[in-house]
């Protein structure tokens, strides 16, 4: 498979004045492709309220479907009828982290050869542990990377697996996912140093749980997963609270008032952590009604975090840090380097072809005050790397965004969503 071509540079928009606007962001990525596997190994149909519609989300869908699964789009909704896993088949992950690590363990329920391939930037992305553990539960497996085939046999037995997640907890959850449909279930441990993102393990628990799965935390590195049936459902999909960042980022940058609707009262998005990293920064954040509201001044204060449980949010706050008034030290985010990108060097080199001060540790970044200038910021494939640009855009002029279309990945149409907001400005 090819790398997907994209070619449009985008002039990033500065904010002439303060900022007033409500803003409605599409649905949660996690959330929506966890719960598209869920449905394809439930025991009955399912059907998902708001779905993300992005390309990652595309992607899970066309694997899925690749597997047997019938899943019928309709405005705003996704109807999913479960089949028995079949094979032969090839699966697309494009750079989608989540089809590559949630939809292997699916495949190897199959019966015949499952070929996964991508994007060739996601040749590079980490992937030996979840080849190496589907080996370790008796299946076989050609290649150690993408691409790579998985032979199924029809059947995995499950038991007891030992694995090192350090790279991604999404090789847990990938696991997880599917547990329950293995013969003796799972016992699933982690015996690595650090275990990144573990919000986003906690999510999969939710969303396994409220499907009928019996899961149990044996410690906070060790987990049980009962075999028996997954239950069809019928779920609505939050708002992507990570995507809400560059938009809450912008009252900070611009001052004013950014509203972000339909904030869940409760979640386990670890963009729920920007409420308290954006009041740190400077911003003032509150709920008004259904809405999560962030007020800033334009002033942003530097910030030191420790943000392994939220790598994710690490470009927005860069992004921030870069345009901050004190200096900034971000740590436990060494992960980061096996994402879309190497996002720690991408932040650092795009921050300093700008003019910034930002200096890349072994597992964060330092980011010392600076008066920043136009020019190019290179995005290299990463939807983060993009809206991270367009923050610093915000206050900077002439900065270029060498291709903003990459936002696509999981937010579609976010220059027409930045560009409404800053047409709400006072």
């Amino acid at each position: 498979m090819t790398d997907k071509s994209y070619s449009r540079a985008w002039a990033a928009p500065l904010a002439k004045s303060a900022i007033s606007a409500r803003v409605s962001i599409p649905g949660s990525k996690s959330l929506t492709n966890r719960e598209l596997v869920l449905s394809a190994l439930a025991s009955g149909p399912s059907e998902i309220l708001n779905p993300l519609e992005s390309r990652d989300s595309s992607l899970m869908i066309e694997a899925l479907r690749s597997l047997g699964s019938e899943i019928e789009s309709t405005p705003n909704s996704l109807r999913i009828t479960p089949k028995p896993i079949s094979g032969p088949a090839q699966i697309d992950c494009g750079l989608a982290g989540t089809v590559m690590r949630f939809v292997p363990p699916v495949a190897a329920l199959a019966k015949g050869d499952i070929s996964f391939d991508g994007d060739v930037a996601a040749r590079s992305r980490p992937m030996k542990t979840t080849v190496d553990s589907l080996r370790a539960l008796g299946v076989e497996v050609s290649g150690s990377g993408l691409p790579f085939t998985i032979h199924g046999t029809g059947q995995v037995l499950g038991g007891e697996l030992a694995i090192d997640a350090s790279e991604s907890s999404q090789f847990v959850s990938g696991l997880l996912l599917v547990a329950a449909r293995f013969k003796n279930g799972l016992t699933l441990n982690h015996v690595g140093n650090h275990l990144p993102s573990m919000p986003h393990i906690e999510m999969t628990i939710d969303t396994l749980a409220k499907r009928g799965v019996v899961v149990t935390k044996v410690s906070d590195t060790s987990w049980r997963v009962e075999p028996g049936e997954i239950s069809g459902r019928t779920v609505e999909i939050e708002p992507d609270l990570s995507n809400a960042g560059p938009f809450m980022a912008a009252a900070l940058v611009a001052g004013g008032q950014v509203t972000i609707e339909n904030w869940p009262e409760s979640t386990t998005q670890v963009g729920n952590d920007f409420i308290e990293l954006l009041t740190l920064m400077g911003g003032h954040v509150s709920r008004t009604g259904t809405g999560m509201s962030v007020t800033g001044t334009g002033e942003i204060k530097g910030i030191e975090i420790d943000l392994s449980s939220a790598g994710e949010l690490t470009p927005v706050i860069a992004a921030l840090a870069a345009l901050a008034n004190s200096k900034s030290v971000i740590t436990g985010v060494a992960h980061l380097r096996g994402h879309e990108t190497n996002r720690l060097k991408a932040l650092a080199d795009e921050i300093n072809s700008v003019g910034g001060q930002a200096i890349e540790t072994e597992d964060g970044l330092i980011i010392e005050p600076s008066e920043l200038r136009g020019g190019l910021w290179r995005t290299y494939g990463d939807h983060r790397m993009a809206t991270a640009g367009a923050i610093i855009g915000l206050r900077v002029p002439g900065i270029e965004i060498e291709d903003i279309t990459v936002t696509s990945k999981t937010m579609p149409g976010f220059e027409s969503l930045w560009g409404k907001m800053l047409g709400a400005a006072s």
